[in-house]
C-alpha cells in the first residue's frame, strides 16, 4: 500500500504505483483537468511522474506560483518550437524562466524583426491550439549529443558535453520538436494560452564577449488572461513614465542652452 499525504494532511492510500496525474484525477475530476504538474516530497515533477513510495504530494495548477513557473518554462519551449517551424536554420540554445517571464536565445543569420516576432507569436498560438502532448525521455550522454548534432544543434551538444557525468539527461518532445531540459513541463501545449512576446535583444553565448552574439527573444506568460493583461498594462504605464521623464529632461536641457 502506498500512502500519499496531501497539503491538508489527509492521506490517500493506493494499492499500486500511480502517476501524479492519476492521483489528481482520483481526488477530483476537476483537479485532474486543472493539474499541470506536482510537487512530490518537495520536488517539482511532471504529471507523468510515477509515485511508487510513501510521500507528500501537492497537485500544481495554474493558480499556484509553481504552476506559473512551469507554464513559463513550457512557453519558452513553445517559442523555440515556433522559431524552428518558421526559421529551420536557426539554432536553439537555452531558454530559462526569469522574473515575470522567460527568454530563449537563438543563433540565426539575420536579426529578428518586429514582424518576425508577430509571426512567431502567431505560430506559437497555432501550436498551442493543436494541444500537442509533451513527453519526457531519458538518453545516454553520447546518444543525446549525437542526436542534437544530427539536427545541426551544435549549441545543445556543447551543453551536454559540459554537464556533470552524473546528471541524468532528459529530453522533452512536442510534435516534431525536441529540446534538452530538466523539466518539469505542462502535459500538453494546450495548457499554454496566455502569453506575449515582448522584445528581442543581443546576448553573447554563455555571457562571454569572446563568443558568438545570439538573439534573445523575451516573453511573458501567466496562469490567466487577467494577470497577463495586468502585467502588460504595468509595462505600458512604466514606458509612459519613462517617456515623460525623458521629456522633462530634454526640456530642462534645452532651457539651459
Amino acid at each position: 500500500m502506498i500512502n500519499v499525504t496531501l497539503p491538508d494532511e489527509s492521506v490517500r492510500s493506493f494499492e499500486e504505483a500511480l502517476s501524479v496525474g492519476a492521483i489528481a484525477r482520483s481526488i477530483a475530476p476537476s483537479l485532474g483537468k486543472a493539474a499541470i504538474a506536482g510537487r512530490f516530497d518537495g520536488q517539482l515533477v511532471d504529471l507523468n511522474h510515477v509515485v511508487a513510495t510513501d510521500g507528500q504530494l501537492a497537485i500544481i495548477t495554474a493558480k499556484d506560483d509553481d504552476g506559473v513557473e512551469v507554464i513559463r518554462h513550457s512557453t519558452a519551449h513553445l517559442l523555440a518550437h515556433a522559431v524552428k517551424e518558421l526559421f529551420p536554420s536557426a539554432q536553439v540554445t537555452i531558454g530559462p524562466v526569469i522574473d515575470d517571464g522567460f527568454y530563449y536565445d537563438f543563433s540565426f543569420e539575420r536579426a529578428f524583426t518586429p514582424e518576425d516576432l508577430l509571426a512567431i507569436e502567431k505560430k506559437m498560438k497555432q501550436l498551442a491550439k493543436k494541444d500537442l502532448k509533451i513527453e519526457r525521455s531519458v538518453r545516454e550522454r553520447d546518444d543525446a549529443s549525437n542526436y542534437f548534432l544530427s539536427l545541426g544543434e551544435a549549441y545543445k551538444s556543447e551543453i551536454i558535453r559540459d554537464l556533470p557525468e552524473s546528471e541524468e539527461l532528459s529530453l522533452y518532445s512536442q510534435g516534431d520538436f525536441t529540446d534538452l531540459c530538466r523539466g518539469p513541463h505542462v502535459p500538453s501545449t494546450g495548457k499554454l494560452k496566455t502569453f506575449k512576446l515582448l522584445k528581442v535583444a543581443g546576448a553573447y553565448w554563455r555571457g562571454d564577449s569572446k563568443n558568438a552574439m545570439l538573439q534573445r527573444i523575451y516573453g511573458t506568460a501567466w496562469g490567466n488572461q487577467e494577470d497577463l493583461d495586468a502585467y502588460l498594462f504595468k509595462l505600458e504605464e512604466a514606458e509612459k513614465r519613462d517617456h515623460r521623464k525623458l521629456g522633462k529632461q530634454l526640456d530642462l536641457f534645452h532651457s539651459q542652452e
